[in-house]
Formats: C-alpha cells, sequence, structure tokens
C-alpha cells in the first residue's frame, strides 16, 4: 500500500511538533527541517488543527504544537483520516470483482495493514526512532549515539 503526500506530511508535522514538545513551533520551520513546500504543509496543518491533532496559537509569539499528547495520537485513526481512499487495485470498478479471488485477499491484506498501524501511537513512533536528528534538526549526534538506530 503506498500512502499520500499528505499522509506523509501530516505524519511529519505530528513526528517534528512531537520531538519538540516544550516550545511552539512554526510552519515555516517544520518545512525548512523537512526540506518540503510550505504552502502544502499549511494545508495539512490547517487539517490537523480542525481535528484537534494540532493546537494553532495565534498572535507574534505564536506557532503550533501538538494538541494531544503523543500517547493519545494513534496512527492508525490518522491515517484514517488522511487517506481518502483504500482501494488497493480498483476492484470496485472491475467487471469480474464479483467473481474474482483476488477482491476479498486484498481486503483481508488492507486489514491486517490497518491492524498494524493501529497497535501503535505517536508516541511509540517516537520512542522507536533512531539518532538522525542531525539530518531533521540542524545538529550533530553525540558520538556515544552515532550510527544507532532502534
Amino acid at each position: 500500500m503506498r500512502l499520500t503526500r499528505y499522509t506523509d506530511f501530516a505524519m511529519r508535522v505530528l513526528l517534528y511538533l512531537g520531538r519538540h514538545p516544550e516550545q511552539l513551533c512554526s510552519i515555516a520551520e517544520v518545512a525548512r527541517a523537512y526540506g518540503v513546500s510550505q504552502n502544502h504543509l499549511m494545508k495539512v496543518v490547517s487539517d490537523l488543527v480542525s481535528v484537534g491533532y494540532v493546537e494553532s496559537v495565534r498572535g507574534r509569539n505564536g506557532g503550533i504544537r501538538l494538541g494531544r499528547s503523543p500517547s493519545e495520537i494513534n496512527v492508525g485513526a490518522l491515517i484514517r483520516h488522511t487517506e481518502d481512499d483504500f482501494d488497493l487495485v480498483g476492484c470496485g470498478a472491475c467487471i469480474i470483482a464479483p467473481a474474482c479471488g483476488l477482491t476479498g485477499v486484498l481486503d483481508e491484506a488492507l486489514v491486517a495493514f490497518m491492524a498494524v498501524l493501529d497497535r501503535y501511537t505517536l508516541a511509540d513512533v517516537l520512542a522507536r526512532k533512531g539518532d538522525f536528528s542531525h539530518l531533521l534538526f540542524g545538529f550533530e549526534p553525540s558520538p556515544n549515539l552515532a550510527g544507532g538506530h532502534a
């Protein structure tokens, strides 16, 4: 299964904010950190704010932060929110779908895929990360952490 860029950006925003819980972040800052379009992120963040995953603080010293604890953000639920279509092949438009055995197999695979995602929260994903902070946040890892992967 291939997730959309929209979902990718939503996860990136939440991961970035989850790594910076003590501060308000700007969309421009997140866009720079990942080398992605600020305009695209604005749309994603607006959506994430509307459903409570992200909180937006207006004003001169404003910014964005997580709207929920990372342990309350379920990865499967987020992906169900951000993805419009889970049809793996387009079986609904196929004339042989009623007689095809593949349709059931693909449905089963999708259920299994989502079941795995449902087992994880943003907190779990943040805890599993390797030390890529020098790539994402502009600083070098400590020598003790270099090359470590979770």
